[in-house]
């Protein structure tokens, strides 16, 4: 009998060290896993130029606490007359756990066929951290000129949707109204906060410096979502920060160990 208490007790001992091994295993490879990730999105997240605007590859976003890295950045115009004039660049930054949170569905795929899925930018627009987008000026405008285009792309995208409500037009002429006495020239920069609780955070700059305090907060995801969905959708007005967007988070996506 003491012979087998004892073989069981043996038996036990060897067990809860291979369990402590394993664990430990597991703990030293996921702190290797963000260690890896994180030292390769230093690596490959660089500063993009636009026009005379280079976006720098991280940023602290306006009525957020959170790290936001460079996603892509491109440049915003129209075919006119067999020219393309060019109106606004844009960049979009993305939270650090953005990578994360996409690379399980999209590792793998190739910058063309990034840039050719709507489903990829939907996960972007609908994925489960915060975006920032910076828009400075090419072009001067006034406040009633840039809001009422963005207002009219977002109310399109959320009938199409299915979700333009009383609350979404509310949200809407607030978003028009928090414009309506701005000016922007030629290197001004307009900047929104998609938040995590779906809030979106709105402010100005004269120049491409990130305001701490934001000029208005509308509680609205629906609409929220909808002005990036304007800018990287499936018709969204910037094919180039699209293609940016494809492009960087193809090589992030690779970097992940």
């Amino acid at each position: 009998m003491m012979l087998h208490s004892k073989l069981q007790s043996y038996m036990l001992a060897i067990a809860c060290n291979i369990m402590i091994f394993i664990l430990s295993a597991n703990a030293s490879r996921n702190h290797n896993l963000k260690h890896c990730s994180k030292s390769h999105q230093l690596k490959i997240v660089t500063p993009v130029k636009v026009e005379n605007v280079t976006f720098p590859p991280f940023v602290n976003a306006t009525a957020s606490n959170n790290n936001f890295f460079l996603g892509g950045a491109g440049v915003r115009g129209l075919q006119e007359q067999g020219k393309f004039i060019k109106f606004t660049d844009i960049g979009i930054y993305l939270q650090g756990n953005a990578v994360s949170s996409l690379a399980p569905k999209w590792h793998g795929k190739s910058p063309k066929k990034l840039t050719k899925s709507i489903h990829f930018f939907k996960d972007i627009i609908r994925g489960p951290f915060e975006k920032f987008m910076q828009v400075t000026l090419i072009l001067p405008l006034t406040g009633p000129q840039y809001s009422e285009k963005v207002a009219e792309n977002c109310v399109a995208i959320l009938k199409s949707l299915g979700v333009y409500t009383k609350e979404e037009e509310k949200a809407t002429k607030k978003f028009l109204s928090v414009f309506k006495k701005e000016t922007f020239t030629p290197g001004s920069s307009i900047f929104f906060t998609v938040l995590h609780q779906g809030s979106l955070a709105i402010s100005f700059s004269k120049d491409a410096c990130i305001p701490k305090v934001e000029a208005a907060i509308i509680k609205n995801k629906a609409l929220s979502e909808a002005v990036l969905e304007s800018m990287i959708g499936e018709n969204g007005v910037s094919p180039a920060a699209k293609k940016s967007l494809a492009t960087r988070l193809s090589k992030l996506f690779k970097g992940l160990c």
